[in-house]
């Protein structure tokens, strides 16, 4: 059904459901995922055993308005170029299914949400840390290190850690080295994982001048650095063994995906220095497969006797 506009043109009218699902697209529902797979396990950790439930879902609820309000505040800041990239183009703010202004209005409701939740159902810390990680991706990481350094991701990456000492702080009211030790686990995951998206859609990001440096270096150059973030991943993966301490679940977790997430890693390098195609969603999916075993692996390990 169309409606008439005040200029005497025709637009079509959205549905109810529709535009509740463009409003769910700028959280970036993909990303939400992150939060369950890190936030959870970490809980249980921080408890040596099962958390109360209704403590786990309302971090969970927290966290990702928090998240979602992050998400949401870069894709305003960011529609102008999303309209330019294949990989972006279908992105509410750049359809028009939201305004900028509704997109605005919604990014800001979602982070006093999460703040005062937080507040209300956790404690002082965990609130705190989610307003940081906010403020990190969105000033720090959207605004000012995107579109100016190749290194964007790595620094822009801190604000996804933020969930693990979030789930611990949540728990415990305090961070301890293990929380740490997972931050920087994630901080080093960062890179590898969306270097070789940057591969893969290089001409995107070139278009637009935003130097990721999967579109800024060579396919040997990226693989190379995201061989070296590879080990260094797993290599902070094992600190927590003797720190948490951890058992033999985690432990050979660790040990037996962390090689694969390596494994990966090579094939991507010899492949670009081979002069053939480096087939980098490859890593990017592993990637993704890999942090999911592991917190995995952290989740189930304290609830075994060995």
């Amino acid at each position: 059904m169309d409606i008439t506009t005040t200029r005497g043109r025709t637009a079509p009218q959205r549905s109810l459901g529709r535009t509740v699902r463009a409003y769910v697209q700028l959280t970036k529902p993909r990303v939400l995922e992150l939060l369950l797979v890190t936030t959870v396990p970490v809980m249980i950790l921080a408890q040596d055993g099962l958390p109360d439930l209704w403590l786990v879902l309302a971090t969970v609820i927290g966290g990702s308005l928090s998240a979602g309000s992050a998400a949401a505040f870069n894709m305003y800041l960011d529609r102008d170029i999303d309209a330019l990239m294949h990989r972006t183009e279908k992105r509410p703010l750049v359809t028009g299914e939201v305004s900028p202004r509704g997109a605005l209005v919604f990014a800001w409701t979602l982070a006093v949400a999460s703040t005062v939740w937080l507040l209300l159902t956790t404690n002082w810390l965990a609130a705190a840390l989610s307003v940081f990680a906010i403020f990190f991706y969105v000033v720090i990481y959207t605004i000012v290190l995107k579109r100016r350094t190749e290194q964007n991701i790595v620094w822009g990456g801190i604000a996804g850690c933020f969930p693990v000492l979030i789930g611990w702080s949540a728990v415990t009211g305090s961070l301890t080295w293990t929380p740490f030790i997972l931050f920087l686990l994630v901080f080093l995951w960062t890179p590898p994982h969306y270097w070789p998206l940057s591969m893969k859609y290089k001409g995107d990001y070139a278009d637009v001048d935003v130097p990721m440096l999967g579109a800024t270096r060579g396919g040997s150059q990226v693989g190379l650095q995201v061989i070296l973030y590879a080990w260094a991943t797993v290599a902070s993966s094992l600190l927590l063994i003797p720190v948490a301490p951890m058992g033999l679940v985690y432990t050979v977790s660790a040990l037996v995906f962390g090689g694969w997430f390596i494994v990966e890693s090579h094939v991507l390098y010899n492949r670009a220095v081979r002069g053939e195609q480096p087939r980098p969603m490859r890593v990017f999916h592993a990637s993704i497969t890999y942090l999911t075993l592991l917190f995995v692996a952290i989740a189930v390990d304290p609830l075994l006797p060995f």
